[in-house]
C-alpha cells in the first residue's frame, strides 16, 4: 500500500525539444541550497533556501515543495526555481520531508494532524516562511508557494490553512485540499477525486482558517496521461478555487500555450492540461531546470509560466535579464468545443493536433452539476 501511495513506479517523459526557446537561460548556473535551522518545527521538517547575492529588501519569496522520493535540492534543480530567482530577483525556500516522518519522504498531505492550522507539517512550513521573511526583509505581500504531487497536495493544504500568507500558489499533479483524511482516502482520491460540488470544495478551505479573503491566485497543472494522480483532481482543484474566487466555471478563456491547453479566469485562476504528459512537473530544459525522474521535458516550462502568472517576471530587485513570453493565440471560436474523451497516442508530428477533454465540462460533471451525455 505504501509503495502504491508514495513510491513512484516509473518515469514518464518526452525526449528533448528541438524547437527554439526564447526563454533560454543556460548562462545562469544552478545555485546551491543552504540548510538553515529554524524554531517551532512541530512537523519535524528540514529547511533549505537560496537568497541571490545582492537581493534587495522587499524581494518576493517562492516556497517549493518536492514530491515523493525527491529531495529539496533535487526538485529545485530540476524545476529551476532558484536558477530563475537568481536571474530575476527572488528568494527560494525549499522544505524537505524526513524519512522518519514518511518512509518515502512524502509530505503527509492526507494526515489531519499535519494539515491543520497551527499543527504538524503546515505549521513547520509557516514557521520557515516567517523566518525567511524576517532574516532577509522579504515582501510579506509577495510570498508564493508551489509543489509537485504530494508536494502539490501539501501546497493546497498550505493555501487553505494559511491563505493570508500567500499572494499566489501553483499545484502541479496534486490534489485539492480536503481530498483525503487517511491513507485509504488518499489512495481512493489519487485514483479519482471525491465527488463534491464547487461550494463543498470551497467550504473545506473556508473552514480551515479564520481567513475570509481575498484569496491567493492559483495556477493548476496536470498531464492528461497521469496514471498516479487522476486528472479529475485538477478539475476538483479548479472547482475549489473557482468557488472561493466566486468565478463561474464556464467563464474561462481557452487558449493554446506552448502546445498545452490553458483555461484562464482573468488573473485569479488558471489550469493547464498537457496532452501526453504523465506524472510530473513539465519543464523546457532550454529555459530553466533539467529533466529528472518526475521532472519531465515537455516543451513547456511550468516554472516560467507560473512565475509570469504570479507577476514575478514583471518586477526585479537584482539586475534583470529580459524574459520574452511565447503564447500561441487562441483559435477564433465563440464556445469551447466538446471533445471526445479518448485520446490518440502522442506522436509529436508537426501536423498532429492533440485531442483533449474539455476540463470545464468534466469539472461540472464530476461535481454533479450537469448530467453526463
Amino acid at each position: 500500500m505504501w509503495q502504491r501511495l508514495f513510491g513512484f513506479m516509473r518515469f514518464d517523459g518526452f525526449g528533448p525539444s528541438s524547437k527554439p526557446n526564447p526563454w533560454r537561460r543556460q548562462d545562469t548556473p544552478v545555485p546551491p541550497l543552504t540548510e538553515t535551522a529554524f524554531n517551532q518545527n512541530p512537523g519535524n521538517l528540514r529547511m533549505f533556501s537560496h537568497v541571490p547575492p545582492g537581493l534587495k529588501p522587499g524581494a518576493p519569496l517562492v516556497v517549493v515543495l518536492h514530491g515523493c522520493g525527491q529531495t529539496a535540492a533535487g526538485y529545485d534543480a530540476g524545476t529551476g526555481w532558484s536558477q530563475l530567482g537568481a536571474s530575476v530577483g527572488f528568494a527560494v525556500l525549499a522544505a524537505e520531508q524526513k524519512a522518519v516522518n514518511n518512509p518515502n519522504t512524502c509530505f503527509d498531505w492526507f494526515n489531519p494532524a499535519d494539515i491543520a492550522r497551527g499543527q504538524g507539517e503546515v505549521a513547520s512550513i509557516a514557521a520557515m516562511i516567517e523566518q525567511m521573511v524576517n532574516d532577509h526583509e522579504l515582501d510579506r505581500k509577495g510570498i508564493f508557494i508551489t509543489g509537485l504531487s504530494a508536494g502539490g497536495a501539501m501546497t493546497a493544504a498550505m493555501l487553505a490553512t494559511y491563505p493570508e500568507i500567500f499572494a499566489g500558489g501553483a499545484i502541479i499533479a496534486g490534489l485539492p485540499f480536503g481530498a483525503a483524511a487517511n491513507v485509504r482516502d488518499a489512495l481512493d482520491s489519487m485514483r479519482s477525486a471525491p465527488l463534491k460540488t464547487p461550494k463543498e470544495w470551497g467550504d473545506l478551505v473556508r473552514s480551515a482558517s479564520p481567513h475570509e479573503g481575498p484569496w491567493p491566485k492559483i495556477s493548476i497543472w496536470h498531464g492528461d496521461l497521469d496514471h498516479t494522480v487522476n486528472l479529475n483532481n485538477a478539475q476538483a482543484s479548479v472547482a475549489q478555487w473557482a468557488d472561493l474566487h466566486a468565478l463561474a466555471l464556464t467563464d474561462a478563456k481557452q487558449e493554446k500555450v506552448d502546445g498545452a491547453t490553458r483555461l484562464r479566469w482573468g488573473d485569479r485562476l488558471e489550469v493547464y492540461t498537457i496532452a501526453g504528459l504523465g506524472h510530473g512537473a513539465p519543464i523546457d530544459s532550454q529555459g530553466v531546470g533539467a529533466p529528472a525522474p518526475f521532472i519531465l521535458q515537455a516543451g513547456i516550462s511550468s516554472t516560467m509560466h507560473i512565475a509570469h502568472f504570479w507577476g514575478l517576471l514583471n518586477r526585479s530587485v537584482v539586475k534583470p535579464k529580459p524574459v520574452p513570453i511565447r503564447i500561441v493565440p487562441p483559435p477564433e471560436q465563440s464556445a469551447l468545443p466538446e471533445i471526445e474523451a479518448t485520446l490518440a497516442p502522442l506522436d509529436w508530428h508537426p501536423a498532429y493536433t492533440a485531442r483533449i477533454e474539455n476540463i470545464i465540462l468534466r469539472a461540472l460533471k464530476a461535481a454533479g452539476l450537469i448530467r453526463k451525455p
